[in-house]
């Protein structure tokens, strides 16, 4: 069975997906901000310190949000 914790994940990851879009689309931050939301959530991941089981994890969600940066989102390009 699926480890419900990873689709607490997804379901976070578009919650904060649809909020970017929502808030670009009324005007309230423009796409740069947006931008640098996303590099700076995955430059804290870069940087981060630990063990390296936890790094491995930031390493992950660092490289998820850099495909974000990439492609977009599933809807469409902020």
């Amino acid at each position: 069975m699926p480890d419900p914790a990873n689709f607490s994940g997804i379901a976070a990851l578009s919650i904060c997906e649809a909020l970017l879009l929502a808030l670009n689309d009324h005007n309230i931050l423009p796409e740069r901000e947006i931008m640098g939301i996303l590099l700076d959530a995955s430059a804290a991941h870069d940087n981060a310190k630990g063990e390296e089981a936890d790094l491995e994890t930031h390493r992950a969600v660092s490289d998820i949000i850099k495909q974000i940066i990439a492609g977009g989102n599933s809807v469409r390009r902020l």
